[in-house]
Protein backbone atom coordinates (compact mmCIF):
# COMPACT_ATOMS: atom_id res chain seq x y z
CA UNK A 1 0.00 0.00 0.00
CA UNK A 2 1.67 3.49 -1.18
CA UNK A 3 1.69 5.97 1.43
CA UNK A 4 0.12 10.14 0.43
CA UNK A 5 2.66 11.23 -1.55
CA UNK A 6 2.37 15.04 -3.36
CA UNK A 7 1.42 14.05 -6.50
CA UNK A 8 -2.04 14.30 -8.70
CA UNK A 9 -5.08 12.79 -7.19
CA UNK A 10 -7.45 11.61 -9.83
CA UNK A 11 -11.32 11.49 -8.68
CA UNK A 12 -13.36 8.81 -10.01
CA UNK A 13 -15.73 6.18 -9.77
CA UNK A 14 -14.89 2.56 -10.07
CA UNK A 15 -16.98 2.47 -13.67
CA UNK A 16 -16.79 5.58 -15.16
CA UNK A 17 -13.87 5.12 -17.18
CA UNK A 18 -14.70 1.72 -17.80
CA UNK A 19 -16.80 -1.08 -16.65
CA UNK A 20 -14.54 -2.33 -13.00
CA UNK A 21 -11.60 -1.54 -11.87
CA UNK A 22 -10.05 -3.83 -13.80
CA UNK A 23 -10.99 -1.40 -16.53
CA UNK A 24 -10.26 1.68 -14.83
CA UNK A 25 -6.51 0.47 -14.36
CA UNK A 26 -6.11 -1.08 -17.69
CA UNK A 27 -7.14 2.57 -19.13
CA UNK A 28 -4.92 4.53 -16.48
CA UNK A 29 -2.10 2.43 -17.54
CA UNK A 30 -2.48 2.84 -21.94
CA UNK A 31 -3.51 6.36 -21.26
CA UNK A 32 -2.26 8.25 -18.39
CA UNK A 33 0.96 6.94 -17.31
CA UNK A 34 2.55 9.25 -14.84
CA UNK A 35 0.19 12.19 -15.15
CA UNK A 36 -1.41 10.79 -11.63
CA UNK A 37 0.11 9.47 -8.02
CA UNK A 38 -3.29 8.69 -6.18
CA UNK A 39 -6.95 8.01 -6.67
CA UNK A 40 -9.79 8.61 -4.85
CA UNK A 41 -11.77 6.23 -5.82
CA UNK A 42 -15.61 7.19 -5.07
CA UNK A 43 -17.85 4.92 -3.21
CA UNK A 44 -17.14 1.17 -4.03
CA UNK A 45 -19.27 -0.74 -1.90
CA UNK A 46 -22.83 -2.58 -1.98
CA UNK A 47 -24.98 0.69 -1.70
CA UNK A 48 -28.39 1.13 -2.30
CA UNK A 49 -28.66 4.37 -3.65
CA UNK A 50 -27.36 8.10 -4.34
CA UNK A 51 -24.24 6.83 -6.54
CA UNK A 52 -22.80 4.47 -3.59
CA UNK A 53 -22.92 7.27 -0.58
CA UNK A 54 -25.96 5.07 0.87
CA UNK A 55 -23.60 2.41 1.88
CA UNK A 56 -25.18 -0.94 3.02
CA UNK A 57 -21.87 -2.64 4.33
CA UNK A 58 -18.12 -1.87 4.38
CA UNK A 59 -17.06 -5.56 4.07
CA UNK A 60 -16.64 -6.25 0.45
CA UNK A 61 -16.22 -4.37 -2.43
CA UNK A 62 -19.69 -4.09 -4.46
CA UNK A 63 -18.84 -7.28 -7.32
CA UNK A 64 -20.08 -5.36 -10.18
CA UNK A 65 -17.06 -3.48 -9.74
CA UNK A 66 -14.09 -5.45 -8.18
CA UNK A 67 -12.47 -7.07 -5.14
CA UNK A 68 -10.33 -5.95 -2.48
CA UNK A 69 -7.63 -7.63 -4.59
CA UNK A 70 -8.30 -5.22 -7.24
CA UNK A 71 -7.79 -2.12 -4.42
CA UNK A 72 -4.86 -3.66 -3.61
CA UNK A 73 -3.60 -3.56 -6.99
CA UNK A 74 -4.13 -0.44 -7.46
CA UNK A 75 -3.07 0.37 -4.14
CA UNK A 76 1.15 -1.05 -5.23
CA UNK A 77 0.54 2.08 -7.97
CA UNK A 78 -0.76 4.81 -6.82
CA UNK A 79 -1.70 5.92 -3.18
CA UNK A 80 -5.88 5.59 -2.54
CA UNK A 81 -8.43 7.30 -0.72
CA UNK A 82 -11.96 5.45 0.24
CA UNK A 83 -14.58 6.60 1.81
CA UNK A 84 -16.68 6.13 5.01
CA UNK A 85 -19.71 7.71 5.62
CA UNK A 86 -19.55 9.17 8.97
CA UNK A 87 -23.10 10.98 9.40
CA UNK A 88 -25.16 8.02 7.96
CA UNK A 89 -25.69 4.39 6.83
CA UNK A 90 -28.32 2.76 3.83
CA UNK A 91 -31.57 1.99 5.19
CA UNK A 92 -31.06 -1.44 3.80
CA UNK A 93 -27.64 -2.03 6.08
CA UNK A 94 -28.04 -5.17 8.68
CA UNK A 95 -28.30 -2.88 11.47
CA UNK A 96 -30.98 -0.61 10.34
CA UNK A 97 -33.25 -3.87 9.15
CA UNK A 98 -32.59 -5.37 12.74
CA UNK A 99 -34.07 -2.63 14.17
CA UNK A 100 -36.94 -2.36 11.97
CA UNK A 101 -37.50 -5.82 13.25
CA UNK A 102 -36.47 -5.92 16.69
CA UNK A 103 -37.71 -2.62 17.97
CA UNK A 104 -36.82 -1.13 21.45
CA UNK A 105 -35.16 -5.31 21.96
CA UNK A 106 -32.39 -4.52 18.76
CA UNK A 107 -28.86 -3.73 19.92
CA UNK A 108 -28.88 -1.45 17.87
CA UNK A 109 -31.77 0.86 18.66
CA UNK A 110 -29.58 3.94 19.79
CA UNK A 111 -27.73 4.01 16.78
CA UNK A 112 -30.20 5.99 15.12
CA UNK A 113 -31.79 9.17 16.41
CA UNK A 114 -35.06 9.62 17.13
CA UNK A 115 -36.39 12.82 16.38
CA UNK A 116 -38.95 13.17 19.24
CA UNK A 117 -36.65 12.30 22.05
CA UNK A 118 -34.04 14.78 20.70
CA UNK A 119 -35.90 17.83 21.25
CA UNK A 120 -36.67 18.82 24.85
CA UNK A 121 -40.35 19.27 24.25
CA UNK A 122 -40.58 16.56 21.37
CA UNK A 123 -40.26 18.71 18.77
CA UNK A 124 -38.75 21.38 17.13
CA UNK A 125 -39.93 24.93 18.01
CA UNK A 126 -40.30 27.65 15.11
CA UNK A 127 -37.00 28.82 15.96
CA UNK A 128 -35.18 25.72 16.62
CA UNK A 129 -35.94 25.03 12.93
CA UNK A 130 -35.32 28.43 12.00
CA UNK A 131 -31.65 28.23 12.93
CA UNK A 132 -31.15 24.45 11.58
CA UNK A 133 -29.38 24.13 8.47
CA UNK A 134 -30.69 22.16 6.56
CA UNK A 135 -30.82 20.26 3.18
CA UNK A 136 -34.77 20.01 2.83
CA UNK A 137 -37.11 22.87 3.24
CA UNK A 138 -39.13 20.49 5.65
CA UNK A 139 -37.02 18.92 9.03
CA UNK A 140 -34.96 16.22 8.16
CA UNK A 141 -36.83 13.39 9.29
CA UNK A 142 -38.10 10.63 7.81
CA UNK A 143 -41.21 8.32 9.49
CA UNK A 144 -40.77 4.62 9.68
CA UNK A 145 -42.77 1.87 10.63
CA UNK A 146 -41.52 -1.02 12.82
CA UNK A 147 -42.25 -4.75 12.36
CA UNK A 148 -44.18 -3.88 16.06
CA UNK A 149 -46.25 -1.75 14.34
CA UNK A 150 -45.21 1.32 16.01
CA UNK A 151 -43.94 4.61 13.89
CA UNK A 152 -40.80 6.04 14.65
CA UNK A 153 -39.34 9.46 13.07
CA UNK A 154 -35.94 9.18 12.56
CA UNK A 155 -33.48 11.92 11.65
CA UNK A 156 -32.40 11.86 8.02
CA UNK A 157 -30.80 14.58 6.82
CA UNK A 158 -30.02 13.34 2.97
CA UNK A 159 -31.78 10.98 0.75
CA UNK A 160 -34.78 8.39 1.36
CA UNK A 161 -32.16 5.97 1.51
CA UNK A 162 -29.75 7.26 4.06
CA UNK A 163 -30.20 7.08 8.17
CA UNK A 164 -28.75 9.78 10.41
CA UNK A 165 -26.59 7.62 13.11
CA UNK A 166 -25.64 8.84 16.64
CA UNK A 167 -21.71 8.90 16.93
CA UNK A 168 -21.97 8.91 20.81
CA UNK A 169 -23.84 5.72 20.90
CA UNK A 170 -21.63 2.45 21.56
CA UNK A 171 -23.37 1.02 18.90
CA UNK A 172 -22.18 3.45 16.29
CA UNK A 173 -18.48 3.38 17.77
CA UNK A 174 -18.26 0.02 17.25
CA UNK A 175 -19.31 -0.02 13.69
CA UNK A 176 -16.97 3.27 13.53
CA UNK A 177 -13.67 0.50 14.97
CA UNK A 178 -15.27 -2.11 13.20
CA UNK A 179 -15.42 -1.24 9.51
CA UNK A 180 -12.63 1.72 9.87
CA UNK A 181 -10.29 -0.62 10.77
CA UNK A 182 -11.07 -2.82 7.98
CA UNK A 183 -10.83 0.13 4.86
CA UNK A 184 -7.18 1.13 6.76
CA UNK A 185 -6.06 -2.13 6.13
CA UNK A 186 -6.43 -0.94 2.53
CA UNK A 187 -6.38 2.76 1.65
CA UNK A 188 -3.68 5.02 3.50
CA UNK A 189 -6.26 7.55 3.17
CA UNK A 190 -9.85 7.97 4.10
CA UNK A 191 -12.87 11.13 3.43
CA UNK A 192 -14.85 11.48 5.86
CA UNK A 193 -17.68 12.22 4.37
CA UNK A 194 -20.72 14.71 5.36
CA UNK A 195 -19.07 14.81 8.72
CA UNK A 196 -20.18 17.89 9.95
CA UNK A 197 -23.85 16.75 10.07
CA UNK A 198 -23.26 14.56 12.90
CA UNK A 199 -22.42 17.51 15.65
CA UNK A 200 -25.88 17.97 16.36
CA UNK A 201 -27.97 20.05 19.43
CA UNK A 202 -31.01 21.35 19.55
CA UNK A 203 -30.94 25.10 19.41
CA UNK A 204 -28.00 25.27 17.02
CA UNK A 205 -27.13 24.63 13.20
CA UNK A 206 -26.87 21.38 13.69
CA UNK A 207 -24.15 21.66 11.34
CA UNK A 208 -20.01 21.86 12.53
CA UNK A 209 -21.35 22.85 16.30
CA UNK A 210 -18.73 23.72 18.96
CA UNK A 211 -17.43 22.05 20.63
CA UNK A 212 -19.32 18.39 19.94
CA UNK A 213 -17.65 18.42 16.35
CA UNK A 214 -13.99 18.22 17.31
CA UNK A 215 -15.88 15.48 20.11
CA UNK A 216 -17.12 13.60 17.01
CA UNK A 217 -14.16 13.94 14.65
CA UNK A 218 -12.40 12.31 18.09
CA UNK A 219 -14.67 9.49 17.99
CA UNK A 220 -13.87 8.75 14.34
CA UNK A 221 -10.27 9.13 14.43
CA UNK A 222 -9.52 6.37 17.23
CA UNK A 223 -9.49 3.17 15.05
CA UNK A 224 -7.53 5.50 12.13
CA UNK A 225 -4.96 6.57 15.06
CA UNK A 226 -4.02 2.71 16.01
CA UNK A 227 -2.99 2.25 12.41
CA UNK A 228 -1.68 5.52 11.05
CA UNK A 229 -4.25 6.15 8.35
CA UNK A 230 -5.17 9.65 7.61
CA UNK A 231 -8.05 11.63 6.77
CA UNK A 232 -9.69 13.98 4.96
CA UNK A 233 -12.81 15.77 6.00
CA UNK A 234 -15.65 16.78 3.53
CA UNK A 235 -16.81 19.61 4.58
CA UNK A 236 -18.83 22.05 1.80
CA UNK A 237 -18.92 25.48 3.26
CA UNK A 238 -18.06 28.86 4.22
CA UNK A 239 -14.09 28.50 3.78
CA UNK A 240 -13.72 29.69 7.85
CA UNK A 241 -14.18 26.03 8.68
CA UNK A 242 -11.36 24.61 6.54
CA UNK A 243 -9.24 27.22 8.15
CA UNK A 244 -10.21 26.28 11.34
CA UNK A 245 -9.68 22.33 10.63
CA UNK A 246 -5.86 23.16 9.25
CA UNK A 247 -5.19 24.96 12.27
CA UNK A 248 -5.76 21.34 14.41
CA UNK A 249 -3.24 19.97 11.92
CA UNK A 250 -5.97 18.13 10.18
CA UNK A 251 -5.84 17.81 5.86
CA UNK A 252 -8.91 20.34 4.37
CA UNK A 253 -10.27 20.53 0.85
CA UNK A 254 -9.40 23.52 -1.50
CA UNK A 255 -13.66 24.50 -1.95
CA UNK A 256 -12.82 28.25 -2.46
CA UNK A 257 -10.50 27.96 -5.56
CA UNK A 258 -12.98 26.67 -8.01
CA UNK A 259 -15.65 30.38 -8.04
CA UNK A 260 -12.05 32.30 -7.29
CA UNK A 261 -10.91 30.94 -10.75
CA UNK A 262 -14.59 31.48 -12.60
CA UNK A 263 -14.36 35.01 -11.30
CA UNK A 264 -10.86 35.43 -12.43
CA UNK A 265 -11.40 34.28 -15.62
CA UNK A 266 -14.91 35.43 -16.31
CA UNK A 267 -13.71 39.03 -15.33
CA UNK A 268 -9.54 39.20 -15.76
CA UNK A 269 -9.31 40.15 -12.22
CA UNK A 270 -7.10 38.11 -9.59
CA UNK A 271 -7.06 40.46 -6.79
CA UNK A 272 -9.67 37.74 -4.83
CA UNK A 273 -7.53 34.90 -6.04
CA UNK A 274 -4.13 36.50 -5.21
CA UNK A 275 -5.54 37.28 -1.21
CA UNK A 276 -6.99 33.34 -1.15
CA UNK A 277 -3.94 32.19 -2.04
CA UNK A 278 -1.70 34.24 0.52
CA UNK A 279 -3.87 32.77 3.19
CA UNK A 280 -5.66 29.12 1.92
CA UNK A 281 -4.17 26.34 3.87
CA UNK A 282 -1.11 24.53 2.75
CA UNK A 283 -1.82 21.12 3.87
CA UNK A 284 -4.93 20.61 1.42
CA UNK A 285 -6.22 18.99 -1.50
CA UNK A 286 -7.06 21.34 -4.46
CA UNK A 287 -10.28 21.02 -6.61
CA UNK A 288 -11.78 22.75 -9.99
CA UNK A 289 -14.64 20.08 -10.03
CA UNK A 290 -16.29 17.10 -7.95
CA UNK A 291 -18.72 14.30 -8.44
CA UNK A 292 -21.64 17.04 -6.81
CA UNK A 293 -20.40 20.43 -8.83
CA UNK A 294 -18.93 23.61 -8.31
CA UNK A 295 -19.50 25.13 -5.13
CA UNK A 296 -20.83 28.19 -3.90
CA UNK A 297 -21.17 29.11 -0.26
CA UNK A 298 -17.46 27.78 0.10
CA UNK A 299 -16.44 31.24 -1.30
CA UNK A 300 -18.91 33.32 0.59
CA UNK A 301 -16.58 36.11 1.78
CA UNK A 302 -13.74 35.81 -0.38
CA UNK A 303 -15.60 37.17 -3.35
CA UNK A 304 -19.05 39.71 -3.02
CA UNK A 305 -22.78 38.80 -2.91
CA UNK A 306 -22.70 40.69 -6.27
CA UNK A 307 -19.69 39.07 -7.64
CA UNK A 308 -20.69 35.54 -6.62
CA UNK A 309 -24.39 36.14 -8.23
CA UNK A 310 -22.06 37.40 -11.64
CA UNK A 311 -20.33 34.26 -12.13
CA UNK A 312 -23.89 32.13 -11.37
CA UNK A 313 -25.33 33.92 -13.70
CA UNK A 314 -22.91 33.34 -16.46
CA UNK A 315 -22.78 29.77 -15.48
CA UNK A 316 -26.41 29.30 -15.87
CA UNK A 317 -26.60 30.77 -18.92
CA UNK A 318 -23.86 28.49 -20.18
CA UNK A 319 -26.86 25.40 -18.55
CA UNK A 320 -29.53 26.56 -20.07
CA UNK A 321 -29.98 23.91 -22.20
CA UNK A 322 -30.55 21.34 -19.44
CA UNK A 323 -32.86 23.28 -17.74
CA UNK A 324 -36.08 21.67 -19.55
CA UNK A 325 -34.73 18.60 -18.07
CA UNK A 326 -34.27 19.16 -14.42
CA UNK A 327 -36.93 17.76 -12.06
CA UNK A 328 -35.60 20.09 -9.57
CA UNK A 329 -33.00 22.97 -9.41
CA UNK A 330 -30.59 20.69 -7.73
CA UNK A 331 -28.93 20.70 -4.23
CA UNK A 332 -30.59 23.20 -1.63
CA UNK A 333 -29.54 24.25 1.84
CA UNK A 334 -31.90 26.09 4.09
CA UNK A 335 -29.77 28.51 6.43
CA UNK A 336 -31.02 30.44 9.22
CA UNK A 337 -33.15 33.75 8.19
CA UNK A 338 -32.41 32.88 4.15
CA UNK A 339 -34.92 30.85 2.11
CA UNK A 340 -33.18 27.73 0.40
CA UNK A 341 -30.74 28.71 -1.74
CA UNK A 342 -28.39 26.88 -4.05
CA UNK A 343 -25.97 24.93 -2.53
CA UNK A 344 -23.88 24.16 -5.22
CA UNK A 345 -23.62 24.65 -9.44
CA UNK A 346 -24.31 21.78 -11.75
CA UNK A 347 -21.65 22.59 -14.89
CA UNK A 348 -18.79 20.59 -15.69
CA UNK A 349 -16.07 22.90 -14.92
CA UNK A 350 -15.46 22.99 -18.91
CA UNK A 351 -18.54 23.70 -20.24
CA UNK A 352 -18.79 26.61 -17.27
CA UNK A 353 -15.55 28.36 -18.44
CA UNK A 354 -17.29 28.18 -22.48
CA UNK A 355 -15.45 25.46 -23.47
CA UNK A 356 -12.97 27.38 -23.52
CA UNK A 357 -9.85 25.75 -24.14
CA UNK A 358 -7.01 28.65 -23.36
CA UNK A 359 -9.50 29.62 -20.06
CA UNK A 360 -9.59 25.72 -18.77
CA UNK A 361 -5.81 25.37 -19.40
CA UNK A 362 -5.06 28.46 -17.47
CA UNK A 363 -7.32 27.26 -14.49
CA UNK A 364 -5.56 23.87 -14.58
CA UNK A 365 -2.14 25.27 -14.36
CA UNK A 366 -3.17 27.57 -11.60
CA UNK A 367 -4.38 24.27 -10.10
CA UNK A 368 -1.26 23.17 -10.10
CA UNK A 369 0.68 25.76 -8.85
CA UNK A 370 -1.69 26.42 -5.62
CA UNK A 371 -0.48 25.36 -2.54
CA UNK A 372 -1.46 21.77 -1.65
CA UNK A 373 -1.84 18.57 -3.64
CA UNK A 374 -4.19 19.09 -6.90
CA UNK A 375 -7.10 16.33 -7.10
CA UNK A 376 -8.46 16.02 -10.89
CA UNK A 377 -12.23 14.71 -11.56
CA UNK A 378 -12.31 12.14 -14.56
CA UNK A 379 -14.90 14.20 -16.18
CA UNK A 380 -12.30 17.22 -16.05
CA UNK A 381 -9.25 15.10 -17.12
CA UNK A 382 -11.11 14.51 -20.63
CA UNK A 383 -12.51 18.08 -20.49
CA UNK A 384 -15.86 16.93 -20.51
CA UNK A 385 -18.90 19.01 -21.69
CA UNK A 386 -22.61 18.88 -20.16
CA UNK A 387 -24.36 15.99 -20.29
CA UNK A 388 -27.85 16.80 -21.06
CA UNK A 389 -28.32 13.54 -22.82
CA UNK A 390 -28.13 11.77 -19.08
CA UNK A 391 -31.06 14.71 -17.91
CA UNK A 392 -33.45 13.55 -20.70
CA UNK A 393 -32.62 10.26 -19.78
CA UNK A 394 -34.10 10.90 -16.58
CA UNK A 395 -31.44 10.42 -14.41
CA UNK A 396 -30.53 13.25 -11.21
CA UNK A 397 -29.39 16.73 -11.93
CA UNK A 398 -25.85 15.49 -10.88
CA UNK A 399 -25.49 13.50 -13.82
CA UNK A 400 -24.85 16.62 -16.10
CA UNK A 401 -20.98 15.90 -14.56
CA UNK A 402 -21.26 12.45 -13.94
CA UNK A 403 -20.84 10.92 -17.73
CA UNK A 404 -19.83 7.30 -18.47
CA UNK A 405 -17.09 7.45 -20.71
CA UNK A 406 -16.33 4.28 -23.41
CA UNK A 407 -12.55 3.61 -24.00
CA UNK A 408 -13.48 4.62 -27.77
CA UNK A 409 -14.52 8.03 -26.35
CA UNK A 410 -11.97 8.33 -23.72
CA UNK A 411 -9.13 7.27 -26.96
CA UNK A 412 -10.95 10.42 -28.67
CA UNK A 413 -10.72 12.91 -26.46
CA UNK A 414 -6.86 12.73 -25.13
CA UNK A 415 -6.00 13.48 -28.74
CA UNK A 416 -7.19 16.87 -27.93
CA UNK A 417 -3.82 18.93 -28.13
CA UNK A 418 -4.55 20.94 -25.26
CA UNK A 419 -5.35 18.57 -22.86
CA UNK A 420 -2.16 16.32 -23.71
CA UNK A 421 -0.51 20.07 -22.98
CA UNK A 422 -2.07 19.48 -19.58
CA UNK A 423 -1.18 15.95 -19.46
CA UNK A 424 2.80 17.30 -19.90
CA UNK A 425 2.17 19.92 -17.27
CA UNK A 426 0.65 17.33 -14.73
CA UNK A 427 3.54 15.25 -15.40
CA UNK A 428 6.05 17.86 -14.39
CA UNK A 429 4.18 18.81 -11.01
CA UNK A 430 4.46 15.30 -10.14
CA UNK A 431 8.34 15.15 -10.75
CA UNK A 432 9.66 18.47 -9.68
CA UNK A 433 11.82 18.79 -7.18
CA UNK A 434 10.79 22.31 -5.92
CA UNK A 435 6.95 21.29 -5.33
CA UNK A 436 8.16 20.29 -2.58
CA UNK A 437 9.73 23.25 -1.30
CA UNK A 438 8.08 26.79 -0.33
CA UNK A 439 5.63 28.89 -2.22
CA UNK A 440 5.36 32.41 -2.74
CA UNK A 441 2.64 34.41 -4.27
CA UNK A 442 3.45 37.14 -6.43
CA UNK A 443 1.62 40.67 -5.18
CA UNK A 444 -1.10 42.14 -6.37
CA UNK A 445 -0.32 44.52 -8.80
CA UNK A 446 -4.13 45.25 -10.01
CA UNK A 447 -3.45 44.47 -13.35
CA UNK A 448 -4.81 41.17 -13.67
CA UNK A 449 -1.51 39.19 -13.59
CA UNK A 450 -0.13 36.62 -11.29
CA UNK A 451 2.43 35.07 -10.37
CA UNK A 452 3.50 32.11 -7.89
CA UNK A 453 7.13 30.42 -7.44
CA UNK A 454 8.47 27.20 -5.96
CA UNK A 455 11.54 27.01 -4.58
CA UNK A 456 13.36 23.92 -3.10
CA UNK A 457 17.09 24.62 -2.35
CA UNK A 458 18.41 25.00 -5.90
CA UNK A 459 15.22 24.34 -7.49
CA UNK A 460 12.39 26.28 -9.23
CA UNK A 461 8.95 26.30 -11.01
CA UNK A 462 7.33 29.60 -11.56
CA UNK A 463 4.01 30.63 -13.06
CA UNK A 464 3.77 33.72 -14.97
CA UNK A 465 -0.24 34.13 -16.13
CA UNK A 466 -2.11 37.44 -17.51
CA UNK A 467 -6.10 36.87 -16.91
CA UNK A 468 -6.62 39.60 -19.26
CA UNK A 469 -5.69 37.23 -22.31
CA UNK A 470 -5.39 34.10 -20.59
CA UNK A 471 -1.89 34.00 -20.89
CA UNK A 472 0.65 32.01 -18.95
CA UNK A 473 3.98 30.64 -19.26
CA UNK A 474 5.73 28.54 -16.62
CA UNK A 475 9.76 28.15 -15.91
CA UNK A 476 11.73 26.18 -13.90
CA UNK A 477 15.35 25.00 -13.43
CA UNK A 478 16.78 21.92 -14.97
CA UNK A 479 20.18 20.19 -14.01
CA UNK A 480 20.91 24.13 -13.06
CA UNK A 481 19.25 25.49 -16.09
CA UNK A 482 16.46 27.70 -16.59
CA UNK A 483 13.85 26.08 -19.07
CA UNK A 484 10.58 27.15 -20.23
CA UNK A 485 7.98 23.97 -19.94
CA UNK A 486 5.24 25.66 -21.57
CA UNK A 487 4.10 29.10 -22.94
CA UNK A 488 0.14 30.35 -23.82
CA UNK A 489 0.63 33.59 -26.02
CA UNK A 490 -1.83 36.03 -25.39
CA UNK A 491 -4.18 37.17 -28.63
Amino acid sequence: MKKVENKIMLITYANTMGSDMKALEEVLDRYFKDVFGGIHILPFFPSSGDRGFAVINYDNVDPALGTWDDIDRLGEKYYLMADFMLNHVSIRCPEFKDYMKNGDASPYKDMFIDWNQFWPNGEPTEEELEVMYRRKEKGPYMEFVRDDGKKVKLWNTFFQEQIDINPYSAATQEYFERNLGLIAKHVPLIRFDAFAYASKRPGTSCFFVEPEIWDVLEIGMKPLRATGTEMLPEIHENYHIQLKMAERGYWVYDFALPMLLLHGLMTGRTDRLIHWLNICPRKQFTTLDTHDGIGVVDVEGLLTDEEIDYVREKVDEITLPAKPYLKFPGIMIKTSGKQAQRYQLGCTYYSALGCDDRAYLLARAVQFFTPGIPQVYYVGLLAGENDIEALKRGEEPRSINRHTYTEAEIAEAVKKPMLQDMYRIMRFRNTHPAFDGRVDIGEDKADGTLTVTWTNGEHFARLDADFRDKSFCITHTDNGEVKVLYTQKGR
